[in-house]
């Protein structure tokens, strides 16, 4: 027997607020920024679909710095991150490596290095997994 769940929103007990996740986790953060890679689908230096991002900035050749708008508990959460650097099908790169570091409790930054470990411009993707404060 198949059922369905219509609903518009769901709230606490109350009524007054956000139901709280129990025994699960859900990202707390996920940003698609593309360093202005040619053939990429945002063009241009820009930040594309984003949640609890308040900022994402170009900071040098192959790095971001992210933004959270709520801020990480601590600095012991897990951003997973991924890139590519050209968005047509004919010329992709695959074999890219991509890494987040400097941790604070509302920012990160992520890198992104080709085959020879160069810094490139890249099409970045990315979603952060913890505890908010």
């Amino acid at each position: 027997m198949t059922s369905v769940l219509n609903v518009d929103t769901i709230a606490d007990k109350a009524g007054t607020g956000p139901v709280g996740l129990t025994k699960q986790t859900a990202g707390k953060a996920f940003a698609v920024y593309d360093q202005g890679i040619s053939g990429s689908a945002l063009g241009g230096s820009t930040a594309g679909d984003t949640f609890n991002t308040s900022s994402v900035e170009d900071t040098s050749t192959g790095v971001i710095t992210t933004s959270l708008t709520n801020s990480m508990s601590s600095t012991q959460y897990v951003v997973v991150s991924n890139s590519h650097y050209t968005a047509t099908a004919a010329n992709k790169q695959y074999n890219r490596y991509s890494a987040s570091s400097g941790y604070a409790s509302g920012s990160f930054i992520t890198a992104s290095t080709y085959s020879n470990i160069n810094l490139q411009d890249a099409y970045f993707t990315l979603i952060c997994h913890g505890d908010l404060a």
